[in-house]
């Protein structure tokens, strides 16, 4: 699209007094989106899959209900949300005891690490 405005704005002799453009082409913008969940029972998952799998959607996800009422179908829903996280090559991590996070490939969740800070820096 800039060669052909570059082209009518140059100095050549072409007989064309305006540009077509293809609007057709223009692609579409998308937003990254920071949606809550609350998983209540494991069929909640579903939901959280499907909008991770769109792409652009970073979940934060609330586990105090299903954790409290069943604790090893928690661990179900969270087995399966890490595995479709790892499969779209997105990250996983827990916030508290009752929050996870869940972010798309291009998202990075920052992890504390294990270093000592420097010694003898002040």
């Amino acid at each position: 699209m800039f060669d052909k405005i570059k082209r009518a704005l140059s100095t050549e002799d072409d007989d064309s007094e305006y540009i077509e453009i293809d609007l057709s082409r223009e692609t579409k913008k998308s937003k990254v989106i920071v949606r809550p969940f609350v998983l209540k029972n494991f069929e909640d998952v579903t939901e959280i899959l499907n909008a991770l799998r769109e792409g652009y959607t970073i979940a934060v996800i609330d586990i105090k209900q299903l954790r409290a009422k069943d604790i090893i179908e928690l661990k179900r829903a969270i087995s399966k949300i890490k595995k479709t996280a790892d499969a779209l090559e997105g990250s996983i991590a827990g916030f508290g005891e009752n929050i996870i996070i869940v972010t798309p490939q291009f998202a990075d969740i920052h992890r504390a690490s294990d270093r000592k800070p420097d010694e003898g820096v002040m």
